[in-house]
C-alpha cells in the first residue's frame, strides 16, 4: 500500500513537470530551461535585449511520499553579463494538485508561497503564506502558464503603501 502511495506522489510530481512543460520526472535529473536555451521576451521593466534567465529543476523524493523539485533561476544583462537577480528553493507538489514554494532571494527577501497546479491547463497559481526581511512587501502572487510553447509567469505584489499591482510579466521561449 505504501508502494502504491508513493507512485501516486510520482505521478503527480510527473504531472506537476509535465504542467509546467519540462516533461515526465526523472529522479537525480537537472531539467535546465536554458543554460541559456530561454530567454524573458518581455518584462514590466527590462526589454528583452536586456535580460537572460537560467532556470533549473532537480526532481527527488525525500523519504518515501515527499517529492520535491530543487529549483533555481537567475537573470542577467544580455549585453554584459552583469548578474541582476537570482533565487532558489523548493518546490513539493502534493497528490491533491496543491503546491508548496518556499524561496529566497538575492535580495534578501525569503518567501513561503502555496498554491494549486493544473496538469490538463498547464496552470501554477501561487500565493505567499509568509515573506520574510521584506518590511514593505505584504502579498506576492505569481501565476505560471505553459502555452504554445512559452512558459509565461504574472508576479503581482501589495506593498505597506499599495495594494496588489502588477509587479513582473514575462514570456520564456526555448531558442
Amino acid at each position: 500500500m505504501e508502494h502504491d502511495r508513493h507512485r501516486q506522489c510520482i505521478r503527480q510530481s510527473n504531472h506537476f513537470h509535465t504542467c509546467l512543460g519540462l516533461g515526465e520526472a526523472k529522479a537525480r535529473v537537472v531539467f535546465p530551461l536554458s543554460p541559456p536555451s530561454i530567454t524573458a521576451r518581455s518584462s514590466t521593466f527590462l526589454t528583452p535585449a536586456t535580460r537572460s534567465r537560467d532556470c533549473y529543476f532537480l526532481w527527488w523524493a525525500v523519504e518515501k511520499l515527499k517529492p520535491v523539485i530543487a529549483y533555481s533561476q537567475k537573470t542577467w544583462k544580455l549585453s554584459s553579463g552583469e548578474p541582476m537577480h537570482a533565487e532558489t528553493g523548493y518546490w513539493r507538489p502534493k497528490p491533491d494538485g496543491t503546491v508548496e514554494v518556499v524561496v529566497a532571494q538575492s535580495t534578501g527577501l525569503v518567501e513561503v508561497q502555496k498554491g494549486t497546479y493544473d496538469a490538463e491547463e498547464k496552470v501554477v497559481k501561487l500565493r505567499s503564506e509568509l515573506v520574510g526581511n521584506a518590511s514593505k512587501v505584504k502579498e506576492i502572487t505569481q501565476a505560471i502558464k505553459f502555452d504554445n510553447g512559452e512558459l509565461c509567469y504574472v508576479v503581482e505584489m501589495a506593498t505597506n503603501l499599495t495594494s496588489r499591482l502588477p509587479h513582473l510579466k514575462a514570456s520564456l521561449k526555448k531558442l
